[in-house]
């Protein structure tokens, strides 16, 4: 399994394929006695230092390490407001909430949500040996037995940033055969945090043109509800505490970025990010076994008509159809999402009228680069690839640099394996990791597979909530911004 972080904020892993800036590494303290010869450091397997004196004394040292309280991807010192942001994102946070609803008067209580990704639903059922629909509806009676008050899928969001990538994929392919076109291709996806941290702070604006604008679903999620949801319960922004459960620990650093925080209500689009193994310690904290729960009903989200709905549009009444909850639903391709399946697909139809019964992966380097081609009369129309892990990133950026990427559109991913082997998900115990995995994949494939365009509630969404496709309030909820970091200059950065 993955370790813990991504290799754009770990730093304890020297094989994790990153060089990172040494400002940001805390060196081994050597004791030194004054007269004394220089002693030398000895790293053992587990990564454990010694220092070894001129007479072969060994003294065990403290280990240098980076950990998400010190990183904060920023390339520069973590000040104490993100010091803060950052031990906001734990269990601990959502019981202070929980607690101070049960003693606030009924006008001074936040409406609690908490929004559950498939990725860490099929790890909760790989270890309870429960099937995802069984796991979905016992973890919604955990949330509200503890408090909560709505558990939501967020499958359901990743329609929308699906459809917002074929979108983007489309216009940029198009793009190209015009002159002067600043779209870029390949189009790199945007939904891992670690991935963009990586591109932001070691390739700055080279790399960012290439990276979709869409918003991943998790930040999707919480301009549901922070948006939608909030109007939907006549409830300002700040008034909803909205928790996601992820299999990443990268996805807090996401969480906790400047672009997805409201200025006017000065509250974030998610509150407080927890991964799988921080659930499965609340459950255990609180003396529960989700195999024992009864199951409880999925909440949905109702595409009923905002308040701020222009009086250029009107609701249909009664209206056409909701968001059914009655089961977890997922997309067809990998467990990241299925990023590459489906804009392939979509790009095929729309752009060359060919039909794609099923997507065949090619595996090049590795099982964690594979290649999708589309091709008619011998000539290859789309070339797509996935590209996990770092060493793959590495190879992929090194061939944007020397002009020699023949991809259209890369799904890209941070750890190895992708999404379903995150590092804040469930670890082996008594079985190997890798048979874990593929457990964990095969009940992440068990649920019912359904088209984005196809889901019930998005189509309505995207009218009444949106104002329609490739609106204003499109581009400002489903869309958002990456940023260059530039390198702090100190004499550790210098180059002998």
């Amino acid at each position: 399994m993955a370790s813990p972080f991504s290799g754009a904020l770990q730093l304890t892993d020297l094989d994790d394929f990153i060089g990172p800036s040494q400002d940001c590494i805390k060196p081994v303290k050597v004791n030194k006695k004054p007269g004394s010869s220089l002693a030398k450091i000895q790293i053992e397997d587990d990564g454990s230092y010694f220092q070894v004196s001129p007479d072969g004394v060994a003294q065990k040292l403290e280990k240098a390490k980076v950990s998400l309280n010190d990183c904060l991807a920023c390339s520069g010192c973590v000040t104490s407001a993100e010091t803060v942001l950052i031990t906001q994102q734990s269990h601990e946070e959502l019981r202070k909430v929980l607690d101070a609803n049960k003693v606030a008067t009924p006008g001074q209580q936040r409406l609690v949500v908490v929004s559950v990704s498939p990725q860490s639903r099929a790890s909760l059922a790989a270890r309870f040996q429960l099937d995802p629909t069984d796991t979905a509806r016992k973890l919604t009676s955990f949330f509200k037995k503890i408090g909560v008050h709505f558990v939501f899928d967020i499958t359901f969001s990743r329609n929308f940033s699906l459809l917002e990538n074929q979108q983007e994929f489309v216009r940029r392919f198009r793009s190209q055969e015009e002159a002067n076109s600043r779209e870029t291709l390949p189009m790199l996806t945007s939904a891992c945090p670690g991935w963009i941290c990586y591109a932001e702070k070691t390739h700055g604006s080279f790399i960012l043109p290439y990276v979709s604008t869409a918003r991943s679903p998790q930040q999707v999620m919480g301009a549901l509800v922070k948006d939608f949801f909030a109007q939907q319960q006549h409830l300002t922004p700040d008034k909803v505490y909205h928790v996601t459960v992820m299999p990443c620990y990268d996805k807090k650093l996401e969480a906790s970025r400047p672009d997805f925080f409201n200025q006017e209500y000065q509250t974030r689009d998610v509150d407080c990010v927890l991964t799988t193994g921080e659930v499965f310690r609340l459950l255990e904290e609180e003396g529960v076994s989700l195999s024992e729960l009864e199951p409880a009903p999925l909440d949905g989200l109702d595409p009923g008509c905002p308040e701020s709905l222009p009086s250029t549009l009107t609701c249909p009444s009664p209206r056409s159809s909701s968001v059914s909850a009655e089961e977890p639903t997922s997309h067809q391709g990998g467990g990241s999402g299925g990023y590459l399946d489906h804009v392939f697909r979509h790009a095929a139809q729309e752009l060359f009228g060919i039909h794609v019964d099923e997507v065949t992966y090619r595996p090049l380097r590795n099982k964690d680069f594979q290649e999708v081609t589309l091709e008619r009369e011998g000539q290859v129309l789309l070339r797509f690839a996935v590209a996990y892990g770092f060493r793959n990133i590495q190879n992929l950026v090194q061939k944007l640099k020397r002009g020699r990427c023949p991809y259209h559109y890369v799904e890209v991913m941070a750890c190895p394996s992708g999404c379903l082997n995150g590092g804040g998900q469930l670890k082996a115990t008594d079985a190997s990791g890798r048979e874990l995995f593929q457990e964990v994949e095969r009940l992440y494939g068990m649920v019912r597979i359904q088209a984005p365009e196809d889901t019930p509630g998005v189509q309505e969404l995207y009218q009444y909530w949106l104002q329609g496709k490739g609106s204003e309030r499109v581009s400002r909820l489903l869309h958002t911004q990456y940023h260059a970091v530039e390198k702090a200059s100190s004499g550790l950065s210098i180059r002998w």
